[in-house]
């Protein structure tokens, strides 16, 4: 169950990255103010999330949270046009509970987990 997971991930570039480290705050996008919610994905999902909603980007991160530090603000939901339970997050995404960036390679099927960066 999806529930367990230890760790969701939050797909951010290098530019939101920054601006988390000097804020201490990740950076929503116009579809979370819209949906309230910053929209994450589990381990399984991130890459699939990647090659949907960012082909081309050359500078894509996933961002490692530790679930159990904001549990009590994150729901998972069905995404409808996915089939699958994702988790929101409701609430600020705080540098603190990010454990560590990773660097998602391109590729010519999408994304791969590369380094941590």
């Amino acid at each position: 169950m999806m529930e367990t997971q230890k760790f969701i991930y939050r797909l951010a570039t290098a530019q939101e990255w920054f601006i988390a480290r000097e804020t201490g705050i990740a950076p929503t996008r116009d579809i979370d103010e819209q949906d309230g919610y910053m929209h994450l994905s589990t381990f399984d999902q991130a890459l699939e999330t990647a090659r949907l909603h960012f082909a081309g980007a050359t500078d894509l991160l996933a961002l490692e949270i530790s679930l159990d530090e904001i549990a009590d603000q994150v729901k998972f939901e069905l995404a409808p046009k996915r089939g699958e339970k994702f988790p929101h997050l409701y609430g600020a995404l705080r540098t603190e509970h990010i454990k560590r960036a990773i660097r998602l390679n391109p590729t010519d099927e999408g994304f791969d987990f590369g380094e941590n960066v």
